[in-house]
């Protein structure tokens, strides 16, 4: 493939229709997506982006026994909210569908039918949990129990929402039913199961092979941990009453499993935009000259990565994801984001409570992104960034130029002069942003962009600074002329480059500024060339304030609503307590420290030891094996591919006959959990800590 295709498909994962849209899925998923889209776009790139609501999980079930209604009514609820909030916060998808549609009812039926067909699933008689007291089978979901890699007495049948684990509702330690609390029984039913382990050689070959260098080391140290343990035939049909029928004879009373299901979501949104906009579907996942995307957040790693692949590879004519940049989690206020005990920034609410303030949390949670690892966001840390950030950089800058250009030219961009060196060095510097930040956003690095996109208005205010144009004017006007035509040229690059990160904004400026919309003048490559987006004589607008203080007042209202939640469910704060300083060393004793950076390549339990992952870590100087007493805080899926602080000149000591060589840097919680002191991704392994 070319380094720009013809065309791109990108997706966003489908959000299930049990509760509306919070912060969480925003900084995972949607933000990220919605930057790429609107820079592609940008670019003039031909995008199909597509999502919709999943409806056929075992959630909305849930939800429905527990309000006593049908599952019709939970999805058509909370469809329409979300995609009422994804359009009034700037997610510009080009379709938003719903599983329940009847076309993606015949694209699911039909794509299991070709599998049927072509004998690409293999069928089983197995022994699956039955509650007798409900008189049903129980889906995953409706399967509490001790999880059986963490100990976690609350994990689902499908996965542990304490270390990620995935599993299966047999797997569960003293398994409960979530319908009746009753211990199910063991019952045989017969399912069709996709068989994973025949396309091992194929998902090594494109994925380990292919993709070790350019997908995040996050997605690629899951899916090759899962290769490692071994793939296994996977069920794609469900003994439930709600869902997409299975499509062939002797499946009375069995669906598609959700997991099956949901992805293929993703074509049938793709079918509904291209029916509408009078055009060919199949392009856009048949060709392969078209780049498939695909945003999701960490727990739907292996879904994307692995198991919709094996379909789609066994269907055989649809292409293979190019990248799936997965993000980490977003927490709240220092504890886990929960739906089930309302500790959430729910979408609705905010847009309610901050009207025209969208882009506001666009920022803060683009410039907060969870993108290597679980990251916090705190009303504080919103309040400070738009107040000493967007106000005080870029608002601020803006402002300036715009009411200077009133002031002293009536709103028409005046003519340059000569440049001086600096003049020279300002311009010299703004060609080179779009190409920065371009790459940044093709690294699916958007907190990396948008820190560069900061960088342009820092170049704005310090140029006006250094030249104080309000004190030359009268002395010297032709100078002022050319200062305030510089200046201009950063405002309208602002414009542009601000537009897939603040699209609100970006829109507000490009209407002060007198640029043209999108795609009808304004470019992003013309920002090299002065004067093209803003020519001498051009008018411009009146000022408006782009971005305006939150005071403390709203802040304080937001904190409230949450330690409200936090008395309601007794969602314990963390503590605070530090340790006391241990006793005064020499920086001789310190120097003597070697302390590098490293990446985990490797991960795995200690046989008959609770406490100890064997790793193996590049320190940069090496691959070296290192025993950590760390099993209790993560998994060893968790932590491959991650960045690592390691003491490498600790003498060697063998543990349970392992030799350790060096040592993981970590913190402790008050809660016990330990945590990475977590370098950020761009620092190189074998650097040197100091």
């Amino acid at each position: 493939m070319s380094q720009y295709p013809k065309r791109y498909t990108v997706t966003s994962a489908l959000p299930y229709t049990n509760g509306p849209i919070h912060i969480g899925h925003l900084a995972g998923v949607y933000v990220p997506s919605d930057i790429y889209v609107r820079y592609l776009r940008l670019r003039g790139r031909d995008v199909a982006f597509v999502c919709g609501s999943d409806e056929h999980g075992v959630a909305i079930s849930m939800k429905a026994r527990k309000e006593g209604v049908s599952p019709q009514e939970i999805i058509d609820r909370y469809h329409g909210m979300i995609k009422r909030s994804f359009e009034e916060f700037g997610i510009s998808f080009d379709n938003y569908s719903r599983t329940s549609a009847p076309i993606h009812h015949e694209t699911a039926s039909g794509f299991f039918r070709k599998l049927y067909d072509d004998n690409k699933f293999i069928e089983e008689v197995t022994e699956q949990l039955y509650d007798e007291k409900a008189g049903q089978f129980l889906a995953d979901r409706f399967v509490i129990g001790t999880c059986p890699k963490c100990g976690n007495e609350e994990a689902y049948g499908d996965q542990c929402e304490s270390c990620g684990a995935s599993l299966n509702a047999t797997d569960l330690i003293n398994p409960k039913s979530t319908i009746t609390g009753t211990t199910p029984v063991l019952k045989e039913t017969r399912h069709w199961f996709l068989p994973l382990d025949r396309y091992d050689s194929f998902l090594r070959e494109w994925i380990l092979e292919g993709h070790k260098n350019d997908w995040k080391p996050n997605v690629y140290g899951q899916v090759k941990s899962w290769l490692d343990d071994g793939l296994k035939p996977r069920a794609v049909t469900r003994d439930l009453d709600w869902g997409i029928p299975v499509p062939v004879e002797g499946a009375e009373g069995k669906v598609l499993y959700v997991w099956f299901d949901a992805p293929i979501g993703y074509i049938s949104s793709t079918k509904e935009w291209a029916e509408r906009e009078g055009t060919d579907w199949e392009p856009y996942w048949k060709d392969k000259d078209t780049k498939l995307v695909h945003f999701i957040g960490k727990d739907n790693i292996v879904f994307h990565c692995v198991i919709f692949p094996a379909m789609l590879r066994a269907e055989g004519s649809y292409i293979l994801p190019d990248n799936v940049p997965a993000n980490e989690f977003l927490n709240l206020e220092g504890n886990k984001l929960s739906t089930s005990k309302n500790w959430a920034v729910w979408l609705h609410e905010y847009l309610e409570d901050f009207p025209g303030k969208q882009d506001v949390l666009r920022y803060t949670l683009t410039a907060n992104a969870p993108e290597t690892k679980d990251n916090d966001f705190t009303w504080k840390d919103f309040q400070a960034r738009n107040n000493n950030e967007l106000v005080a950089i870029f608002g601020n800058f803006v402002n300036r130029v715009v009411v200077l250009t009133n002031k002293y030219y009536d709103g028409e961009v005046p003519g340059p002069g000569t440049y001086t060196g600096h003049d020279s060095k300002t311009l010299e510097a703004l060609r080179k942003y779009p190409d920065i930040i371009a790459s940044s956003i093709e690294r699916y690095r958007f907190r990396e962009a948008l820190g560069e996109l900061m960088n342009v208005a820092r170049l704005g205010n310090k140029y006006l600074a250094d030249e104080e144009p309000w004190k030359q004017v009268k002395e010297n006007p032709e100078r002022v002329q050319t200062v305030m035509y510089v200046a201009l040229q950063v405002a309208a690059a602002l414009g542009v480059l601000s537009e897939p990160f603040l699209p609100f904004t970006a829109r507000k400026l490009q209407e002060m500024l007198g640029l043209k919309e999108p795609g009808k003048g304004i470019s992003w490559d013309a920002i090299a060339t002065p004067g093209a987006q803003l020519p001498a004589g051009h008018r411009i607008g009146k000022a408006s304030l782009l971005f305006t203080k939150i005071e403390d007042a709203e802040i304080e209202k937001q904190l409230q609503r949450l330690e409200q939640t936090r008395e309601s469910n007794k969602i314990e704060k963390q503590d605070t307590t530090v340790m006391e300083q241990k006793e005064t060393i020499s920086y001789d004793d310190f120097a003597r420290l070697d302390m590098r950076i490293g990446t985990i390549v490797e991960a795995e339990k200690m046989k008959k030891a609770d406490k100890l992952l064997v790793l193996k870590v590049d320190t940069g100087l090496d691959v070296r094996t290192i025993v950590s007493g760390i099993a209790q805080s993560f998994t060893p899926e968790e932590i491959i591919g991650k960045k690592v602080t390691v003491l490498v000149n600790l003498a060697p000591r063998k543990l349970r006959g392992v030799e350790s060589q060096g040592m993981i840097l970590m913190t402790q919680q008050a809660d016990g959990k330990l945590v990475f002191l977590n370098p950020d991704d761009t620092v190189a392994n074998g650097e040197s800590v100091s």
